[in-house]
């Protein structure tokens, strides 16, 4: 592949979307103002959220302080961010992403995102805390395609630039390509180097659909509330990784993270600790040997990798859109 630099993007006929965003779930809002500029002082100009990480109010009073300072223009950005999934109806796409938009005190998203093809009810008051997935009730007449109608019409209302999903398997990416007036330019999906996740990647880019890893390190923050994952291998840990990274002076993330690029894909590595921060987005001044990059593409485990499987979905897989092999 090309060279790859801090200014280079994915791979897209229209989208200019950054390899590497930072992603913004867990931030907290005392950690906000650091992060953002921290980020914005490294590089970065890809931001990834959504409305369940219940932090766009905090991002977007960061947000406005950095642009109202002049630091850096609004059109600089790339700013990601998704609908609930107890939001998964025509009706419903508009009033998150209005309220998203509130939030984030901004007039549009670059990218607007289906965070699931699994949909729930939609709670009395729509924009309240949602309990963990285990306790809320199915939507078992998810629609995918009548959503997608509601996304598009986001597109023409000018609230969002693109419009994407998260999630979706190869069946469900095909249906909505099938049906659609405006194209997706991303699917967000898990991905590490125990789920590389190449047939889905390669049909997209056939289909001139960029791909964005999340929990590209494995979620190592989940770990202690998952039994079925104390004992999972993690990717930081990886004998072949760190070998590779002693070799580069370089910590075993930004040597998945480099992988990841190499694979044609975009990047949201999260953290709120400067010194990583800067670290996950240096990545551009090495690169993997054909023998190097071959290694980490045998350590694919297929769906024995995923860690968003259906233990931690639960009775989700019940659902006539769970995505995944059950």
């Amino acid at each position: 592949m090309a060279p790859l630099s801090k200014s280079s993007y994915l791979k897209h006929s229209t989208v200019k979307m950054p390899y590497i965003g930072l992603g913004m779930m867990q931030i907290k809002a005392e950690e906000m103002d650091d992060a953002l500029n921290t980020a914005l002082d490294a590089g970065y100009r890809h931001f990834d959220t959504a409305f369940r990480y219940n932090n766009e109010a905090d991002i977007g009073r960061s947000l406005k302080k950095i642009l109202d300072s002049g630091k850096i223009k609004r059109e600089e950005l790339f700013i990601v961010t998704k609908l609930p999934d107890h939001g998964n109806r025509r009706e419903d796409v508009e009033i998150y992403l209005k309220k998203s938009l509130a939030d984030l005190q901004l007039d549009y998203v670059d990218l607007y995102l289906v965070h699931s093809p699994i949909g729930y009810k939609r709670p009395d008051d729509p924009f309240e805390v949602v309990p963990p997935t285990a306790e809320r009730e199915l939507d078992m007449e998810t629609d995918l395609v009548d959503i997608w109608k509601g996304m598009e019409a986001q597109v023409d209302a000018g609230r969002a630039k693109y419009i994407g999903i998260s999630k979706f398997n190869i069946r469900q990416t095909q249906k909505i390509l099938d049906n659609c007036r405006i194209r997706p330019v991303n699917n967000q999906t898990e991905m590490t180097i125990y789920l590389q996740e190449k047939e889905l990647v390669a049909f997209c880019h056939q289909n001139d659909i960029t791909v964005t890893a999340f929990s590209a390190f494995g979620s190592p923050g989940i770990r202690p509330f998952l039994e079925s994952m104390k004992d999972a291998a993690e990717p930081l840990k990886d004998p072949v990784i760190k070998e590779i990274a002693e070799k580069y002076n370089k910590q075993p993330a930004q040597i998945i993270l480099r992988f990841l690029a190499e694979c044609g894909v975009g990047i949201i590595p999260k953290s709120s600790n400067p010194e990583r921060i800067r670290q996950n987005i240096d990545v551009y001044d090495f690169e993997l040997t054909k023998e190097e990059f071959d290694r980490i593409r045998a350590l694919d485990r297929g769906e024995d990798g995923r860690i968003f499987n259906k233990v931690v979905f639960g009775k989700a897989v019940q659902h006539p859109e769970y995505p995944f092999e059950k």
